[in-house]
């Protein structure tokens, strides 16, 4: 298997394992438990981080192109 494949698919897991420890952190009571869950995924956010910048670096992954400031404030508008 390609290189670029192998990193497309983690950047896909991780997007999927930072979602999971997301929710679990929503329904979570216990604070101990909560402030794991966190720093877990902290740390898989990071890693997420340093992996998509890779990969664009080489060619692996495109990203979108830069939102102009009028639209980022519309969505701001709508969302707020």
């Amino acid at each position: 298997m390609e290189e670029k494949y192998m990193v497309n698919d983690i950047l896909e897991n991780n997007k999927f394992e930072i979602l999971l420890f997301t929710n679990s952190l929503v329904h979570t009571e216990n604070l101990e438990l909560r402030q794991t869950l966190s720093q877990l995924r902290s740390k898989l956010e990071s890693f997420d981080s340093e992996l998509f910048t890779l990969a664009v670096s080489k060619g692996y992954y495109y990203s979108t192109p830069q939102s102009k400031p009028e639209e980022i404030a519309q969505a701001k508008n709508l969302l707020i």
